[in-house]
């Protein structure tokens, strides 16, 4: 039958269901679709952290949110336009998020008497008009999946797992995906069960065939590509930028990567996705703990290579005491830290920005470490090589802080020209064999000095061991200045903590100013972000100015130490208004550092910031300024 094609936009996108349904695959397969097709898109996952939550349950629920455009977007979307509901646990669930008059398809199937008392409901919302305010269409997609799979020899078990294809298949008709790369993946993920690939394959055409014969559905959406940068693109989520990211800075500075980690969510990905790329020179060491990871990584350093952990907050905990020994013997070090909620274990699956001052002040004693904070998903890959970057020349550890939402969360990212990306090259101290003593590239007194500093960068010499003629003293007990002896002496130590300071201060000047985005340069007020907010924030920046209000921006990548005219832009506005997933922590160092009365705006529900709730929090500070 012939359907209306209607134009769209932008439309958001949510897959919900019990967390053996397959969401998050459906999700990501519409979600990879989207972006070959061309559209700008972003992503949401959100699952439980149990590895088996209970079937059937609002604990167990999982979801998948997507919003694609024709033109830029910011964020996955505040609220879904469309929610597939797959049992009355994900109805239930997210249906709070639905607007009035958003399109609600449900797979009727599961709405059974025991699934239904399994999370509350009395009586079916498909029957007792509760629904009314919602477009309601009624699939039932369990038992369609199996109908058109009885002619394939698996178990009706296999059948009903097919189902999530079924309700691909027929999003993928109704917003006209491509279904080529859908296709081709099945084909390869089940290459060596053929019987259940080719019931996948059917289940996916039998649900565009659905979408394309049923009455339920008499409009058809298009939404146009997106007009995008020339370059070529590819959909990524944050880990495996920053993953990209870690192998690229090992190649710009001819070092072998090694990453020492044990799996914590959602840092995971990071160490499954460097273990594929053994051809790049990558060593990943899966340790038995926190403690270890970090001190193999620590001990890779020392022996040469651009060393990387990765962890979560609780691990962030553990592994204290040898990023301390990191800034003690001052060796670069990696340290990748995916934030999640806590305290303690906290809500694994779920976003956070609480490790702030854990990464400024958690360890013991006067130890500074560099902190950079990636904004995006796609701008993991360039907040890894900076870390890197600074690891590598300054000679220190770097606490780059992601968190779950980037982590898990994707967008287009344009894959960049290598001779755009910086030289990173390391240099090592180096013996002088011809005339018998040794030094290092600072031309010492012509003994090997390990604690003699670059004059401009404060670095010490970087020396590997095994190298003749540059014996030296390693280990976290306090070391004399330039001979790198042991040292108790009390001016001394006054002297190392001032240096060790002095050198993570003066990163500073070799980092970019803020930049602030001021259109017509008249705002009174400027928001002032870090980290994962920067999407929420632009986009409820965006509203704010379609509404006729001046507000500036500006965001956050280094954290320490701030950019160098952080000063000036804070006290250039009447107010700073700082939004933050977490209970004021930038808010908190802004106050101590400018003295500035910045106002702080908190919520830490495991989720991002919607850009209409920060848009009203924005247009209410303008009032009242």
């Amino acid at each position: 039958m012939t359907k209306q094609v209607q134009q769209l936009d932008h439309v958001i996108i949510r897959f919900a269901g019990d967390s053996g349904d397959g969401m998050q695959l459906a999700g990501d397969r519409f979600t990879q679709e989207t972006a070959i097709f061309g559209n700008d898109l972003s992503t949401m996952p959100n699952f439980p952290a149990e590895i088996r939550a209970p079937a059937g349950t609002l604990a167990g629920v999982s979801s998948f949110q997507l919003q694609f455009a024709d033109h830029d977007i910011l964020t996955p979307g505040d609220a879904p336009d469309v929610l597939i509901a797959m049992n009355p646990a994900a109805l239930k669930a997210n249906l709070t998020d639905l607007p009035r008059g958003g399109d609600l398809i449900v797979n009727t199937d599961e709405f059974t008497k025991r699934n239904l008392t399994k999370v509350g409901y009395a009586a079916s919302p498909l029957e007792d008009g509760s629904l009314e305010q919602f477009n309601v269409h009624a699939v039932p997609i369990t038992s369609m999946t199996v109908k058109a799979l009885e002619s394939f020899d698996i178990t009706r078990k296999d059948a009903e797992r097919a189902k999530n294809m079924f309700a691909l298949g027929m999003l993928s008709w109704l917003y006209d995906r491509p279904a080529e790369g859908t296709l081709s993946f099945l084909k390869a993920k089940f290459s060596s069960k053929p019987e259940i690939m080719a019931a996948n394959l059917a289940a996916f055409q039998a649900g565009w065939n659905f979408g394309e014969t049923t009455e339920a559905f008499s409009v058809r959406y298009e939404v146009k590509p997106a007009p995008l940068f020339p370059g070529t693109y590819r959909n990524i989520s944050g880990n495996t930028a920053l993953a990209y990211g870690l192998i690229a800075a090992s190649q710009l500075a001819g070092l072998p990567l090694f990453l020492g980690s044990y799996p914590i969510t959602p840092a995971s990905d990071i160490l499954h996705e460097l273990a594929k790329h053994k051809r790049f020179g990558v060593r990943t060491f899966q340790a038995e703990d926190e403690i270890s990871a970090v001190g193999a990584a620590l001990g890779a350093s020392f022996g040469g290579s651009l060393s990387v952990t990765s962890t979560s907050g609780p691990g962030m905990l553990l592994k204290a005491e040898t990023i301390g020994l990191a800034v003690s013997v001052e060796l670069p070090l990696i340290v990748c830290d995916i934030q999640r909620a806590g305290p303690s274990t906290g809500m694994p699956t779920k976003t956070e920005q609480a490790d702030l001052l854990q990464a400024m002040f958690g360890r013991n004693g006067e130890s500074p470490v560099p902190i950079v904070a990636p904004a995006s998903p796609a701008d993991c890959f360039d907040a890894a090589i900076e870390s890197a970057r600074i690891a590598v020349k300054y000679r220190t550890p770097v606490i780059l802080l992601s968190d779950g939402y980037l982590a898990n969360g994707s967008e287009p990212w344009r894959i960049p020209d290598t001779a755009s990306l910086p030289d990173l090259s390391a240099e090592f101290a180096f013996a002088q064999p011809t005339t018998g003593p040794t030094t290092g590239p600072d031309g010492g007194s012509g003994v090997f000095e390990p604690f003699r500093r670059d004059p401009v960068t404060l670095a010490r010499p970087w020396a590997v061991p095994g190298t003749a003629g540059l014996e030296h003293r390693i280990g976290g007990i306090e070391k004399a200045d330039v001979t790198g002896e042991i040292s108790y002496d009390p001016d001394n130590h006054d002297r190392m903590v001032r240096l060790r300071q002095a050198k993570i201060d003066g990163i500073a000047a070799d980092i970019e100013p803020l930049a602030v985005d001021d259109p017509g340069g008249q705002a009174r007020v400027l928001v002032l972000g870090w980290g994962s907010t920067f999407g929420s924030i632009g986009a409820a920046a965006r509203r704010v100015r379609n509404a006729g209000h001046s507000v500036a921006q500006a965001h956050l990548r280094h954290l320490n130490p701030f950019p160098p005219n952080l000063g000036e832009v804070l006290r250039r506005y009447d107010k700073v208004l700082v939004p933050e997933i977490n209970l004021g922590q930038l808010a908190l160092l802004l106050r101590g550092r400018f003295l500035v009365d910045v106002i702080s705006y908190n919520r830490v529900r495991g989720l991002p910031f919607q850009a209409a709730e920060l848009a009203g929090v924005i247009e209410d500070v303008i009032a009242h300024v």
